[in-house]
């Protein structure tokens, strides 16, 4: 197994523009552009939240399962204990 290398800034700016492009994306489809148009069809949809997607997960592979897998939560304790 090869040794984890620290990610550089580069990376970890490239991570941060994705991320903001993703959530600006989400922002607008939610709100002024449709994912669909008779026009352009699928594009807006795609260049709004599914290419980022597809950057922030060729950057941390690891986020598909953090993503998908489910969260556990933690047992509840009475206050008195």
């Amino acid at each position: 197994m090869r040794p984890q290398t620290p990610p550089s800034a580069f990376h970890r700016r490239l991570f941060g523009a994705a991320l903001l492009w993703l959530l600006g994306g989400m922002l607008l489809l939610t709100t002024l552009v449709p994912p669909h148009t008779a026009l352009l069809g699928w594009t807006p949809g795609f260049w709004l939240a599914g290419a980022p997607l597809i950057v922030l997960l060729g950057l941390k592979p690891a986020l598909l399962r953090a993503w998908l897998t489910p969260r556990r939560r933690a047992p509840r304790h009475a206050a008195w204990h």
